[in-house]
């Protein structure tokens, strides 16, 4: 019996050497309904908050609910078809930024929340978490519910826990619980100006 990391591996392939731990990284939707220990989530949050960051300002906040109560909570501001398969996820944390410092506004907190987003993502698939990123909810409706301040912008919402099997997925969406591959990487870089082949 493959392991799933073998899958993964039958899908991807980079074209230059680069850590493993990069490749095996994706984001399926089935979870199980298996509870993530504390500890183990800690370590995934601290992971994300050694990010890097401008002035190392940490504009990070992550609003965790990992009780069914709090889960409930963030559920009516979940699109549908998000919510068919992420009910059953035991852990959800959305992803805010503080848009201003006491310098004024703060013009990287989105790319180095996204930095943050990326630390968490990976140390989840070190610790055997899968995560999933996702922005079709009403933001507005969520920054209402979580009393979120205006001066925070909400960036995405992340399931986190153990995977479980595509056949535990609603019929629809079973197709799609395959690792996605990625476009040659020179199909995005430019040299020297924008537009300009890298060669």
């Amino acid at each position: 019996m493959s392991t799933l990391k073998e899958e993964v591996a039958q899908v991807r392939q980079a074209a230059y050497p680069i850590d493993p731990a990069v490749l095996n990284r994706w984001s399926p939707r089935s979870f199980l309904e298996k509870e993530v220990p504390e500890n183990t989530l800690l370590s995934v949050l601290e992971a994300a908050h050694w990010a890097p960051s401008a002035f190392n300002a940490q504009p990070w906040r992550f609003i965790v609910a990992r009780t069914r109560e709090q889960r409930e909570k963030f559920f009516p501001f979940i699109g549908e078809f998000n919510r068919s398969w992420c009910e059953k996820a035991p852990v959800l944390v959305l992803i805010v930024s503080k848009t201003v410092t006491d310098k004024g506004e703060f013009p990287s907190h989105a790319f180095d929340t996204g930095a943050a987003w990326g630390f968490l993502a990976l140390e989840a698939a070190k610790q055997g978490l899968a995560t999933h990123a996702m922005t079709g909810f009403d933001f507005a409706k969520a920054r209402e519910i979580l009393e979120i301040p205006e001066d925070h912008a909400i960036q995405a919402l992340v399931a986190i826990g153990y995977q479980g099997a595509k056949e535990n997925l609603p019929e629809g969406i079973r197709a799609r619980e395959v690792p996605s591959q990625r476009v040659p990487v020179k199909d995005v870089l430019y040299e020297g100006s924008f537009g300009k082949s890298f060669k």
